[in-house]
């Protein structure tokens, strides 16, 4: 039973706010090895209660213990390792690029924290999405306002609890709460906000934020597709994309949403999904190879169906068999496997749905589940296309995704989808692992969200860029013309410290297009009169010959 939320009173908010400000204009927070032992010590809040950590993420979300450690518990830990090794590097002051009219200024770019920051995390990944941007926010020198969701009573309780035992109260503070709570906090002016969630609360949080200028990033989500090419290896794609749907029982914002398959390959690729979901006896409910169990009543417990699809989301009221009458039952296409249900225990069985066109239930922003513009759910559509140009094509039509998945061995064939399409992320032959890959920005583009984060990529969200020179007194002997009274003179000085544009382009010759000229006509002219008179080519006639075809060739256009 997941325990009650005390949620955070407006008066506790105030004081909150009020405090972090003062701690952050104190200058506490400033100092490198402050911000160290801080993330250090979030990473041991972690290591030390891994299993009431485990515990609550199966209370609240009924999610394997193997799970809860691969996709949130180790690598939250592992972003604080990096965090601790490199915050020196990424808080150093920068050097600007050298520029001999601007060398005297000793331009630099001091990183710098925004302030007192806020992040509001979802329930889907209660752990790595509260405590990740923390890391980051930590590292760049801010104070931090952490807004957990409402959904997950058991982690957010135990978060609460434990943030105030290990990391300093003064600098980094928990608001337990739902939409009232939230509403109070868009009230004030952020550093930075950074929203994770629906698109629909989104554009909400964007709102609010406009009102007090708050700076804003926001992840959302979307709905990602995976593009099949007829020549890849179905078995693994079909593996790594039913891993990908089924992970945290499909609750991923980058989880494949669709699959867009040659019309001609669409049996074939189903028949490899559902071997990659029932290894043997036609048990479609449990996928064995990825979650194997040893125990009959382990199995008898979950439903044979793993894993859970929590619509827990219960605030929402929605239960199970409404979302299979409104999206199964109304969609065009044909079950090929799953669609089982348990409304008492709130899961939903791995399903695969061929034949699946446009405009079905299922490929429509799906209001039914947890209103956000996804399948939030172990559920696949899968949709035949004649050629790659047609997936291209349906892709475009629709919002930019979070991510977008391809399947295939040729270089061609991937290039032609990434390079004519747009989302928040590329990714061929494998799903979801991109988010935890060390060195990539995580965001999206458009709807699916906006600004970037994950390891480094968050100290840069939560940190101010902030110009900064020092200019010497003997400078006005070279940029004394700024100053009035203005003159001819000091125009002429001025132009000369002007920058020289390459030569014009010329136009092509159906007027479509600019070809630059070519670069090396004098370095060419140089070398071939060179070689003219080394061959002996010295007489008056023979020479002019070679300036008459050289002058000729210079002349080509491009």
């Amino acid at each position: 039973m997941a325990p009650e939320l005390r949620f955070t009173t407006f008066e506790e908010i105030d004081e909150i706010y009020s405090t972090l400000n003062k701690t952050f204009r104190s200058g506490k927070t400033k100092p490198i090895a402050f911000r160290k032992v801080q993330i250090l010590q979030l990473a041991y809040l972690l290591q030390d209660n891994l299993e009431r950590f485990k515990e609550a993420l199966a209370i609240d979300l009924g999610r394997p213990a193997l799970e809860a450690s691969f996709l949130e518990l180790d690598s939250t830990i592992s972003d604080c390792k990096v965090a601790y090794d490199r915050v020196d590097k990424w808080a150093r002051t920068e050097k600007a690029p050298f520029n001999i009219k601007f060398a005297a200024f000793r331009p630099v770019i001091r990183k710098e924290p925004k302030g007192v920051v806020l992040s509001i995390s979802p329930f889907n990944y209660p752990i790595w999405l509260s405590l990740g941007p923390i890391i980051g926010a930590i590292a760049a020198g801010n104070c931090v306002v952490l807004k957990p969701s409402e959904l997950c009573p058991a982690i957010s309780g135990l978060i609460a609890e434990l943030i105030p035992k290990y990391l300093d109260n003064d600098v980094i503070r928990v608001v337990l709460g739902a939409v009232p709570e939230t509403s109070k906090l868009m009230e004030y002016p952020w550093g930075h906000v950074l929203y994770t969630g629906s698109g629909r609360v989104g554009k909400i949080i964007g709102v609010a934020a406009a009102k007090t200028l708050s700076p804003i990033s926001l992840e959302l989500g979307g709905k990602s597709p995976v593009v099949i090419d007829a020549r890849c290896d179905f078995k693994i794609a079909a593996r790594r994309i039913m891993w990908g749907k089924c992970a945290n029982a499909g609750q991923t914002c980058v989880a494949p949403d669709y699959v867009l398959v040659p019309r001609s390959s669409e049996d074939a690729f189903v028949k490899a999904l559902k071997d990659a979901c029932v290894p043997h006896h036609n048990l479609i409910y449990i996928m064995l190879n990825l979650y194997p169990t040893t125990s009959a009543d382990t199995m008898n417990s979950i439903l044979l169906a793993l894993p859970p699809l929590r619509i827990s989301l219960v605030s929402l009221t929605l239960s199970t068999s409404i979302v299979s009458r409104t999206l199964l039952d109304s969609t065009s296409g044909t079950i090929a496997f799953g669609g089982q249900t348990d409304e008492s225990r709130k899961f939903i069985a791995p399903t695969v749905v061929k034949g699946v066109k446009d405009g079905d239930s299922l490929m429509s922003e799906c209001v039914y589940i947890c209103l956000l513009d996804e399948l939030f759910g172990p559920i696949l559509p899968i949709m035949p296309v004649d050629d790659v140009d047609e997936a291209i094509a349906y892709i475009n039509a629709h919002d930019h995704p979070l991510a977008l998945y391809c399947f295939s061995s040729d270089a061609a064939f991937k290039n032609k989808v990434f390079d004519n399409t747009q989302s928040g992320s590329a990714v061929a032959n494998d799903v979801m692992v991109h988010c935890a890959t060390d060195g990539l920005p995580f965001g999206g583009i458009g709807p699916s969200g906006s600004g970037y984060h994950t390891r480094g990529f968050t100290f840069d969200m939560f940190t101010h860029l902030r110009a900064s020179l020092d200019s010497p007194g003997w400078i006005d002997n070279i940029l004394g013309a700024r100053f009035p009274p203005y003159t001819s003179g000091k125009i002429a000085s001025l132009k000369r410290l002007g920058v020289k544009l390459p030569p014009r382009p010329s136009m092509s010759a159906n007027g479509h297009g600019l070809v630059e000229r070519r670069r090396n006509s004098k370095w060419l002219l140089l070398v071939v009169s060179l070689a003219a008179v080394s061959i002996g080519y010295t007489r008056a006639a023979d020479v002019g010959e070679w300036a008459r075809w050289l002058k000729g060739l210079i002349q080509i256009k491009v």
